[in-house]
This record gives C-alpha cells, structure tokens and sequence, in this order.
C-alpha cells in the first residue's frame, strides 16, 4: 500500500537527488547547465564565479535534505523544506524581473517552488510512528 509517507519520503529523495544533480553540473559544467535557468546572459570571466556559488548553494541544499531525511528528522526536515522552497521562488522572480525567459520561470522554478513546498507539507502533516 502506497502511504502518504512513503509518498513525502519519495518526493524528498528526488527533490534531493535533482538539486544535487543541478548543483553538482554548476561545478562541473557551468556552461552546459546555465542555459536551462530562464535568464537572457550570464555573467563571463571573473563575473562566472558566480554559478560556482549557485553550485555550491544548490549542492548544499541537497546534502541538507538527506542528512535530515537519513537522522529521520522528518518534521524538521518539512519546515527546512518549506524554507527551501523560497529559493525557487527567488529564482523565478529573478528571472522574470530580469527579463528572462516566463516560460522558464514558471514551468522550472515555480513548478519547483510548489512540489517542495508540497512535500514539506507532507512531512510536516505525518503522525509520529508512536501515534498510528
């Protein structure tokens, strides 16, 4: 049978592996994955250091999920992923003030920004084990 945890626990674990996905490219290949973002230019020479930070940032994020989900702090781990979810928000803001792409910003940002906020929400509803 298919529980709402099993469900939070699923989305957790993609959402985590996607951002780590994302972060990791920003190290690694900046300027393959950069393009996918929504936004019309990006920062060259020195100024690229600056998806070097998206990287790490986006990376850590990932790394944090897990380690909650791994300590089986799940109600911790649904308000971290309620607060995560403003970084989506934030981008897709950024992009659609900076005259990217709405499409980008929306279907890849806001989409991000409700399905964390979504399963933030999950964990945060869950029964402790003890309770059911």
């Amino acid at each position: 049978m298919i529980t709402t945890r099993r469900i939070a626990t699923a989305l957790t674990v993609l959402g985590a592996a996607f951002i780590f996905y994302i972060g990791i490219s920003y190290l690694i290949t900046p300027g393959i994955i950069v393009t996918g973002f929504g936004l019309p230019e990006w920062p060259t020479g020195d100024a690229a250091a600056f998806l070097n930070i998206k990287g790490v940032r986006d990376t850590v994020s990932g790394v944090v999920i897990l380690a909650l989900l791994a300590l089986g702090q799940r109600f911790a781990l649904g308000v971290v992923m309620l607060v995560i979810a403003l970084i989506p928000v934030g981008d897709m803001i950024t992009v659609l003030s900076h005259h990217g792409s709405a499409a980008t910003a929306f279907a890849v940002h806001g989409l991000t920004a409700v399905l964390v906020a979504l399963t933030g929400l999950l964990l945060i509803r869950e029964r402790p084990r003890g309770d059911r």
